[in-house]
Formats: structure tokens, C-alpha cells, sequence
């Protein structure tokens, strides 16, 4: 069976050369043969750029003003989150005084320029592959920790068992009426020093005793009933209970019937209740992340997604409108080819969290509206229960501030500043639509105002 790789698949590499031609040759000969590909013409930007996404493989050329590529590959080298990218040196330098300090400073191979693409492929390939052999046996070693650090847990816990130090454990037969046969008590057969501990009395008190029926008394006088009942139909109890001493412990217990009586396994969960807040406050916090842009800031395509669907339905009960305000950058991509990623991530991050801001601003005060990244340099506002005209407003006041922010855009064929064109949409939902039809219809609506120039909005009518 053939599988078709994505092009990210093959390999995310990273050119660094000072030399734009360079930089455009080789990407693009990359770029065909299915590796995703990211440029800086810096050592500097280098560093910044692999800080903000690992590269699988770095190619880096060896002369360039302020920082070369010898000192680009130290600090990687000397970085512990970055130092196992490895760095594949191309430079023109073919002394083999270059190549040993090539090599000496970390790089991993060295390509002789002017170079051949079907040899830089081939090494690069190479490398990729001692990545994917070495990803392959980080995880084998964790999965085998995990297998081993599971069987040390099963052992301790049933050492625990054993030792008693973790659960309480005991046995208990069952004392019955010589006449009528009911069972009026039970003995305790064997009991561990921490289910005397829950007693309050010591083991030796306990052995050949009766005292369940007094004890139990104290705390749920049902649970005497439950126990014959465990006896008496073989079914297993289990269940929490609180015992009402001086700090109030909470356990947790299960009782399996064993001949004429019954074993009983005690665990003090007090412990395990402060865990299970924590647990679930950090799900919480999980769940934050998952629905956050991690470039900007904002909700994400999921967050929306899902806020999307739930107000539709709250609004088709009540009937009240929902709108849709859709934009995106003008020019972005000469945007980004002109002054590079990083400050093309800078520029979405601004722009989302100035949006962000100016939802929540007093002048709106549209706190539980939502502001997400759509895709891309395309972001979505999600009003609800506004009707067009005040969405309109919201919009004018959303472009109006972009522009004040005065973004220089040099390759901005409008006007030499970061602008936005916004498609508006609004509906009342109803069972008969979904919300396809309110983003398809903000999506015209951004398209029109494309058509029209940019640097606009246009409302779907």
C-alpha cells in the first residue's frame, strides 16, 4: 500500500545565508521535492526563528556580517532545548581547516558551494533520516519505562498490600445464630496494623473479636446489613465512607465475600481527594490551552468551532441574532516575504491581541464575545446577540484602530501601512440552518470587500 507523505512530512528545514538569491534557489529546489522550508538571512534571526519552531535540520552558510555561521552553531550547541538539531554547514570555503572547525563547532556534514542539489538531498536526506531513527528509539526506550515504571507501581502496590503500609486489610467470618443461622457478628481472622489504626484499637484486641457490629455502629449501621449481604449473595460492596474522628478521614473500601465471611481492603483517600482537585484544575488549564492560538494569543479554529455551535443553539431558543465579523490582513504574504516570519508572527500577534482588547474595551464592552484565529492571517469575532448595525460598528472601530497602529507594509499596494479587509454577517439562527451558513456568508462578504480594493468592509446582503 503507497502512503502520500504531506509535504511536512519529508522534513521542516532551515536556510540561513545572508544572500537572498541563495536563500530563493534553494528553497525552491526544496520546496518542489516536498520539504516544508523557512529562510532567515541572519545568524541572528536563526537562533531567534529555531526558538520559536525546531527545525528538523538546519542549513547554514558559513560566512555572514556579524555573526557566522561557526558562532550560530556554538550557541546551538550550547543550548540544551536545541543543541540535537543537527546543522549542516554549505559555504564556498573548502579548506580543510574550514571543515574542521566546521565540525568542531557541531555541524553534523559540509557542502562544498557551488553544490549540487541531488548532493545536498542526499545528506540532508541522510540526516533526517538519523533523526527519525533516533525519534524511534527515544520513544521505544519511553514506551519501555513506561512498561517498566507500570511494573514497579503493580509490585508496589502489592508490597504495599503485603506490608500493610498503604491499605488496610482484613478478614472476617461470619458468627451465626446456632438455632436460626443468621449472622449476628463477625471475627475479625486477620487484620493489618492500619485497619486497626481506623479501629483506634491494636491489632491484638482485634484478632478473634467481635467488633464489627459495635464499630459499624458508629459510623453507618447499614453497612453491617451490606456486609451479611456480601455473605450471604456473593455480590462484592464497595463504596466510601467518612469516619468521624478528630480530622475526619475519608476511605474507601471493598469487601469480597471469602468462605463464611468476607476480605476487606481499606484505602485512606483524604490524600487522593487533593490530588483529584489538583487534577482537575490542571484539566482545566489544559483545556485553556488547547483552545488557544499559541502565536496570538486568541482563541483558536477549535475554540471557535465550538463556541460557535454552542451559541447557535442557545440563540435558535431564544431567537436573537448571531454575527460574524471575518477579516483578514491585506498582502500578508508580501508582508511576510518582505520582512521575514518572525515579524510576520509579530504582526499577527499585535493585531490579535489589539482586537482582544478592543472587543473588551469599555467603548464595546463585549466581554463574552470571542476573538479567534481563523487561519492563517484570517481572524474571526463572534457577536452574540448583536444585529448587523451594531456589528458594522464594531467593525469600523476594529479597522479604524488597525490603521492607527501604523504597521509600516511597504509591499501594502493600498497604503504602505498593515490594513484589513472584513467580510459582516448576521442572522437570527434556526433549526433549519447551521452555522455554515453565517461563516459562509461572512466569507462573501470578506471576498466583496477584497474585490472592492481592500482596505474595507462589506456587509453580505
Amino acid at each position: 500500500m503507497n502512503i502520500d507523505l504531506k509535504p511536512e512530512d519529508k522534513g521542516n528545514i532551515l536556510l540561513v545565508d545572508d544572500i537572498p538569491e541563495n536563500l530563493h534557489l534553494l528553497s525552491d529546489l526544496l520546496t518542489k521535492r516536498g520539504y516544508t522550508v523557512r529562510s532567515v538571512t541572519s545568524g541572528k534571526m536563526a537562533l531567534k526563528t529555531v526558538k520559536v519552531k525546531h527545525p528538523d535540520v538546519i542549513l547554514l552558510d558559513i560566512k555572514m556580517p556579524e555573526m557566522d555561521g561557526y558562532q550560530v552553531c556554538e550557541v546551538l550547541k550550547n543550548d540544551d532545548n536545541l543543541r540535537d538539531i543537527p546543522v549542516i554547514f554549505i559555504s564556498a570555503l573548502d579548506d580543510v581547516f574550514d571543515k574542521v572547525k566546521a565540525f568542531n563547532s557541531g555541524g553534523v556534514d559540509y557542502v562544498t558551494k557551488p553544490f549540487q542539489v541531488e548532493e545536498v538531498v542526499a545528506r540532508l536526506e541522510n540526516q533526517l533520516t538519523i533523526q527519525r531513527q533516533k525519534r524511534l528509539l527515544e520513544a521505544e526506550v519511553s514506551q519501555r519505562r513506561q512498561t517498566e515504571e507500570v511494573l514497579y507501581q503493580s509490585r508496589a502496590l502489592l508490597a504495599s498490600i503485603l506490608n500493610s503500609s498503604l491499605d488496610g486489610v482484613a478478614a472476617m467470618q461470619a458468627v451465626r445464630n446456632p438455632e436460626t443461622g443468621d449472622i449476628e457478628d463477625f471475627r475479625c481472622l486477620v487484620v493489618n496494623p492500619v485497619i486497626a489504626r481506623v479501629f483506634q484499637r491494636n491489632r491484638e484486641d482485634m484478632i478473634g473479636k467481635l467488633v464489627m457490629k459495635k464499630f459499624l455502629s458508629h459510623i453507618d449501621p447499614e453497612l453491617f446489613d451490606q456486609f451479611v449481604n456480601v455473605v450471604e449473595t456473593g455480590e462484592a460492596l464497595e463504596r466510601d465512607f467518612h469516619y468521624p474522628s478528630n480530622n475526619g478521614y475519608w476511605y474507601h473500601f471493598v469487601a469480597v465475600k471469602l468462605g463464611d465471611g468476607f476480605s476487606i481492603s481499606i484505602r485512606d483517600i483524604t490524600s487522593r481527594k487533593k490530588i483529584e482537585l489538583a487534577l482537575q484544575e490542571a484539566n482545566q488549564q489544559l483545556g485553556l490551552i488547547a483552545n488557544l492560538d499559541g502565536l496570538t494569543k486568541v482563541g483558536n479554529r477549535r475554540c471557535f468551532n465550538e463556541r460557535i455551535a454552542r451559541e447557535w443553539q442557545e440563540l435558535t431558543e431564544k431567537q436573537q441574532p448571531l454575527s460574524l465579523i471575518l477579516f483578514d490582513i491585506d498582502y500578508f504574504k508580501l508582508y511576510n516575504d518582505y520582512y521575514g516570519h518572525l515579524a510576520g508572527d509579530e504582526c499577527l500577534f499585535k493585531i490579535a491581541q489589539l482586537v482582544s482588547t478592543l472587543i473588551r474595551h469599555q467603548d464595546i464592552n463585549r466581554p463574552t464575545d470571542l476573538v479567534a484565529r481563523y487561519g492563517g492571517e484570517e481572524f474571526v469575532i463572534l457577536l452574540t446577540n448583536t444585529d448587523l448595525s451594531e456589528t458594522v460598528i464594531v467593525a469600523a472601530r476594529i479597522q479604524t484602530a488597525i490603521r492607527k497602529l501604523k504597521i509600516p507594509h511597504i509591499q501594502s499596494q493600498i497604503q504602505g501601512i498593515v490594513t484589513i479587509s472584513l467580510g459582516i454577517a448576521s442572522v437570527i439562527p434556526t433549526l433549519a440552518l447551521t452555522p455554515d451558513k453565517l461563516i459562509g456568508n461572512a466569507d462573501q462578504a470578506l471576498y466583496q470587500a477584497k474585490q472592492q480594493g481592500r482596505d474595507r468592509y462589506c456587509i453580505y446582503s
